[in-house]
């Protein structure tokens, strides 16, 4: 039997687990600011892996540098996630927080808008 799959996507999974409280615990401390420091990891690891010879290591040290480089939009995503109530904002950086409108969508594809507010004004366009 061969392993080389299922080790890599364990790897993945965890990876991913990894890097989920790194992103929160970085917006918390120091807000979007170290949003360089994922892209060095991301384009180092990267980088590196096409050095490796071994697939598995290979493999693994890749997907932690794609993970490095997703979490610069999920830093970002997060500082909404804080604006919206959803995790707990640093009572020392609230100045960094503007308000933001409830309808907001974490979705950069809309512009901003809730898919909710976007379906309202189709639905309103029609009746027309």
């Amino acid at each position: 039997m061969y392993f080389t799959g299922v080790i890599i996507a364990v790897c993945t999974f965890l990876t991913i687990g990894i890097w989920h409280p790194i992103v929160i615990k970085t917006e918390y401390h120091w807000g979007t600011r170290p949003w360089w420091v994922y892209l060095i990891i991301g384009v180092a690891c990267i980088g590196a892996a096409f050095f490796i010879e071994n697939a598995i290591l290979s493999s693994v040290v890749g997907v932690f540098g794609a993970s490095a480089l997703w979490g610069i939009g999920e830093l970002f995503a997060q500082k909404k996630r804080v604006q919206k109530g959803w995790f707990p904002m640093n009572p020392k950086r609230r100045s960094e927080y503007p308000p933001i409108d409830k309808n907001e969508t974490l979705c950069p594809v809309h512009h901003g808008k809730s898919i909710y507010a976007i379906e309202d004004e189709d639905h309103s366009d029609s009746s027309r």
